[in-house]
């Protein structure tokens, strides 16, 4: 994945989850989630830490770091 919200879409999808779902899962509008897919929005790290533990992904696999 290039970029996170690249990313966050991928694995919403992979795990068939909808934007509702997600902003539900997270306390928020399904608009302010919507702004994290279209990358016009950056979650905290609170809220990074949530996603990543709803997915049960380490961060680094969340927001596409790669280590070498």
């Amino acid at each position: 994945m290039h970029n996170f919200s690249q990313s966050l879409k991928h694995y919403r999808q992979l795990y068939g989850v909808t934007q509702k779902q997600m902003a539900e899962k997270l306390d928020m509008t399904p608009n302010a989630y919507q702004k994290y897919e279209l990358g016009t929005r950056e979650p905290n790290l609170n809220t990074l830490i949530q996603i990543a533990d709803i997915f049960k992904l380490p961060l680094d696999d969340l927001v596409g770091r790669k280590l070498s």
